[in-house]
């Protein structure tokens, strides 16, 4: 150091530059946070929509779904527990 300069050993940041990009970053989030709530917005009403337009109601076809997933589930319990072996069996044909 030479000429009395004192300098510390951290870098050297110019603040107007630093709050210029602040703002810049926070006015970008502003708005992807815009689109982000105008985008769903929109999909919640399409989605209302579809669902008032169905002709069974979504708790029936829920109610449907599950049974097909039970019915299906007991069957192939029950075809495990008949083959005895604990071997799923060959197709037929081999």
């Amino acid at each position: 150091m030479s000429n009395g300069e004192k300098r510390n050993g951290g870098p050297q940041f110019r603040t107007a530059t630093l709050i210029t990009s602040a703002a810049m970053v926070g006015g970008g989030c502003v708005i992807a946070l815009a689109g982000l709530a105008l985008g769903s917005g929109h999909m919640a009403a399409a989605t209302r929509r579809w669902v008032n337009e169905m002709d069974v109601p979504v708790s029936q076809m829920a109610k449907v779904k599950f049974g097909q997933a039970r019915a299906a589930m007991n069957a192939g319990a029950q075809a495990w527990q008949k083959n005895g072996s604990g071997t799923v069996p060959a197709p037929a044909g081999y």
